[in-house]
């Protein structure tokens, strides 16, 4: 396992960590969440050995192997293939020793050698970084080109490969969907939910922390605190804790009050459609864990627009692309008020065009694009970020959009982005990415748009400005339509999608789980259709060597046999945490009640905490009996697969 014991870290004259400690267990995967600038990345370097503590012990294991996903961009001439081939040193240096023991001729080294290679796996190496490759999104005739033929974002892509293909007892990575998109996220998410070692994994994307990691280490006021469960069980947890602290009690209240405004709102125009139902549950959810985030430093809503033309935006028979290539063809969407559209499909497929389109960033190859007499346009693309004037300050951005606004005016709306005092008046030329990404979006609501336009607007966000960013959109009067991996944000703030595949853009009839179910039918296509054949051809070469499905499902039936007294125990006990839950949510329920706080309700409110602490302890004694089963059933399903 991992401990840190005491730890004190500190770059430059900002200390970030005092007197932490952590503990870090063989096998658990651990999301590592904090403000931008909280350490998180300092803490990465330290776990790599390429910072050293200031104070304190780190323990780590010295036998572990450890891989981790670089930041930097890919720069190699080497083929994709190859680069991530690169990720397994240890097959490398026998490949190595395997080409210098054939020169010499040494027959008996090479005998050892090969068994080796046989052991690592080596021998089926190509078809794992093949595996890797085309689950993260690349297609079989791109991976033989070099790394740097690529994009930055798709040289990213390869970096995580890499991480991936190496093996290791621990694995470290640090925004990894921040380059995705939605279909080779959810591979990704698969992929990790079956790693066996330690993970531990920095992320703005709450649903993907959920579906992957167990444990949350939270750095807050320079220490880190540990919570058991994924991110909605540490909002949960952290929102008990915070509810209970009278100073931020009025405020909670009033936070609740506004949720449940909106929620209520909404349940009154929902119809019976799947999306509208599953956003009626996350919106209830979010509900109860308001108070999690009642010190946040972001907190800013849109502008009710001044005027509205209906439709806002109009294509018809609109054919998308560039140049004489077409990508997307026969579309047709009418944007109203209050429309909130999501667009679905793989890299690739057209939704980034779908957007610039609309923007007027890109000419339509044919059709029609009509504009409302009263379209005001808010428009958040990446290239955003590039377009900022390094030597302007966040202030003089928005100054230069209104030149009659009063300065006050400009510092306090910056404040809702967490821009304050000097750092509204400084040139951006020292932010960071998250930092740029937050003025960006600053800028977009500052223009008071009634048709806001997002592609993957959280990308170099932080959870609390993700969060932030969810809530405003809720409340905002006019229409959206938006590109993103973040399915918090595409539950929470869209009410129907657009699926963009072969060429087309129809209405997609369900919600985020469908398009999940949807995806795996489907397989993991390339984005052309033409290209069937020719990935079917190159994946006969090695699918010859795995099992038959006979035999596998033959395998998986005895292994399911063995692990059945286990997995029903696990089962029993997650219905046991289920009820335990539900009475401690009851027990919450009363406790918001304003009334118990009053004097003559003492005893009554006194009663109650014990009995939420006595739930407590009970939630606490099923989860580590949870986690002990969980840790047989890892042990007894290794057991069964050597």
């Amino acid at each position: 396992m991992i401990k840190l014991d005491d730890i004190r870290l500190q770059r430059g004259s900002k200390v970030l960590l005092e007197h932490a400690n952590a503990v870090v267990h063989a096998g658990h995967k651990v999301a590592l969440i904090g403000s931008n600038g909280s350490g998180k990345s300092s803490l990465f370097q330290l776990l790599l050995g390429q910072l050293s503590a200031d104070d304190g012990t780190l323990n780590l294991p010295n036998d572990w192997r450890i891989a981790h996903m670089a930041q930097e961009v890919a720069t190699s001439d080497r083929q994709a293939i190859d680069y991530v081939i690169d990720g397994d040193r240890e097959l490398r240096a026998i490949e190595a020793a395997i080409q210098k023991a054939e020169q010499n001729n040494d027959d008996i080294k090479l005998a050892q050698l090969h068994e080796q290679l046989d052991n690592i796996d080596g021998y089926n190496a190509r078809v794992r970084a093949e595996q890797l490759l085309l689950g993260l999104g690349f297609r079989l005739k791109e991976i033989e080109h070099s790394a740097n033929s690529f994009s930055g974002g798709w040289r990213i892509r390869l970096n995580l490969a890499q991480a991936l293909m190496s093996p290791s007892d621990l694995l470290l990575l640090d925004e990894p969907t921040n380059h995705l998109d939605l279909d080779a996220e959810l591979w990704l998410e698969q992929w990790l939910q079956y790693y066996q070692g330690s993970l531990i994994l920095i992320s703005h994307d709450r649903d993907f922390i959920d579906s992957v990691c167990e444990e949350i280490i939270h750095i807050e006021q320079q220490q880190l605190n540990s919570y058991r469960g994924n991110y909605s069980a540490f909002e949960r947890q952290r929102a008990e804790r915070l509810a209970q602290q009278q100073a931020n009690y009025e405020k909670q209240q009033r936070r609740r009050q506004e949720i449940h405004q909106f929620v209520s709102r909404f349940r009154a125009k929902a119809t019976k459609a799947k999306q509208a139902q599953s956003r009626l549950k996350e919106l209830a959810r979010m509900e109860e864990i308001a108070p999690a985030h009642i010190d946040s430093p972001f907190s800013f809503s849109f502008p009710i627009p001044k005027r509205f033309s209906d439709p806002l935006l109009n294509l018809s028979s609109a054919v998308l692309g560039y140049g004489d290539a077409s990508i997307v063809n026969g579309v047709n969407i009418s944007i109203h008020p209050g429309s909130r559209i999501g667009l679905l499909g793989a890299n690739g497929a057209g939704k980034s065009t779908l957007l610039k389109t609309l923007a007027g960033e890109i000419d339509l190859l044919d059709g029609e694009n009509i504009a409302g007499e009263n379209l005001q346009l808010g428009y958040f693309g990446q290239h955003q970020l590039e377009a900022l004037d390094l030597n302007a300050s966040p202030a003089l951005h928005l100054q230069r959009l209104q030149p009659n606004a009063r300065e006050q005016e400009i510092r306090n709306f910056l404040g809702g982005f967490n821009f304050h005092g000097d750092m509204a008046l400084e040139s951006i030329e020292h932010f960071s990415g998250g930092e740029k990404a937050r003025l960006a979006l600053a800028i977009v609501v500052w223009q008071q748009p009634n048709l806001l336009l997002l592609d993957e607007p959280t990308n170099h966000l932080d959870l609390e400005m993700c969060h932030a960013l969810t809530v405003a959109l809720q409340s905002f009067e006019g229409a959206v339509v938006v590109v993103s991996h973040d399915r918090h944000l595409l539950r929470n703030t869209v009410d129907q999608f657009l699926l963009i595949a072969d060429g087309k853009a129809e209405l997609f009839d369900g919600d985020l789980d469908d398009y999940s179910r949807w995806l795996l039918s489907r397989g993991r296509e390339v984005s052309e259709g033409h290209e069937g054949s020719e990935k079917s051809s190159e994946q006969d070469s090695f699918q010859s060597k795995a099992l038959s499905k006979k035999e596998q499902r033959k395998q998986a039936a005895e292994v399911r046999k063995q692990l059945m007294p286990i997995t029903n125990a696990i089962k029993k006990i997650e219905r046991q945490m289920e009820k335990t839950d539900s009475r401690l949510g009851e027990v919450e329920t009363q406790l918001a009640d304003t009334a118990f706080y009053e004097a003559e309700n003492k005893e009554q409110l006194q009663q109650l905490l014990q009995v939420q602490a006595q739930l407590q302890s009970e939630k606490d004694q099923q989860e580590e009996e949870w986690l002990d089963l969980q840790d047989q059933l890892e042990v007894l399903t290794c057991a069964t697969q050597e």
